[in-house]
């Protein structure tokens, strides 16, 4: 029987997603002439091209198409085995590596990873941010449990993994009691000139409101900007302007950053999603956040 390298394989996998050898050399922490070799290993045991140069990247051959299919299962079951074992009460803490796209808001976020922190085997939470490419990447080669994202996994990012709708939600205009009373009568339409503070336009809430704001003729006054949520309503706090708000953290919002609600915009809704590799959960804190989620304990819709 002819046998697999599967450190080899393992390689192939990373830099076949990564698409050339130096970015994938410096996520597996060897050096660029370390992991060419190792691939040419892999295409002389096996007689096939599994790379070809495409420009100064590299590109898979159509027979290295059929083996990333198959490495991609391969590793899958894996990690599958890997959660199943963690999985078990072995005395030590179950460790639950969680990837947050950048622009979900902190607190919605901790919303539905507080049910992972009450498991009866305990937990650790290691909890990354960054942007979905980079996050996405580090799921597929198991380096993350999980990814929160706003967003359901593009179709066209070429990687085995599956959404999982977490949770939807309401959005609520809020601000301090002197920017909101004034504007209680007549709202939605007195927010035309009132000063508002928003996400930034690579967000799914920003787009979303710049459409209901268009559709009602509402032109607000556009304060500022922030790519970061923590900062977004720690300006509105200071008066600076007001800020949309999922419903689902509209009391947190109000308790820590002394906000009221001003009002809610019909016809928004927030999605909030469980970016895994597998099609059905297996990771006991994965579980824990989703089945919250369909009891309806973190959902405002």
């Amino acid at each position: 029987m002819d046998w697999l390298n599967y450190h080899h394989l393992h390689y192939f996998w990373v830099v076949a997603r990564e698409g050339g050898i130096t970015i994938a050399a410096k996520k597996l922490h060897v050096t660029p002439p370390t992991l060419s070799v190792q691939i040419r290993d892999l295409e002389k045991s096996m007689g096939v091209r599994l790379f070809r140069k495409e420009g100064r990247n590299l590109a898979l051959t159509e027979m290295g198409e059929s083996v990333l299919e198959y490495a991609n299962d391969i590793f899958s079951a894996g990690s599958e085995l890997m959660e199943m074992v963690r999985g078990r009460p072995t005395g030590s803490p179950l460790v639950f590596r969680v990837g947050v796209k950048d622009v979900v808001p902190k607190l919605v976020a901790y919303k539905f990873l507080e049910p992972a922190m009450h498991l009866e085997h305990p937990t650790r939470l290691v909890c990354h941010e960054g942007d979905m490419d980079n996050l996405v990447a580090s799921l597929c080669i198991h380096r993350l449990d999980v990814v929160l994202s706003d967003t359901p996994l593009n179709p066209s990012m070429k990687v085995r993994a599956y959404s999982h709708l977490l949770g939807e939600s309401t959005v609520e205009i809020m601000g301090t009691a002197t920017l909101t009373q004034p504007l209680r009568q007549g709202f939605p339409g007195s927010l035309d000139l009132a000063p508002m503070l928003l996400p930034m336009n690579n967000t799914v809430l920003r787009r979303s409101l710049d459409v209901w704001f268009r559709d009602h003729s509402i032109r607000p006054e556009i304060r500022g900007e922030f790519a970061d949520s923590a900062m977004l309503k720690i300006a509105a706090k200071s008066g600076a302007g007001l800020i949309a708000v999922p419903s689902i953290i509209a009391t947190e919002v109000q308790i820590m950053y002394a906000l009221e609600t001003l009002g809610s915009i019909d016809g928004i809704i927030e999605r909030f999603y469980a970016i895994s590799v597998e099609r059905k959960l297996k990771h006991p804190a994965v579980i824990a956040i989703s089945d919250v989620a369909k009891k309806g304990l973190v959902a405002s819709v």
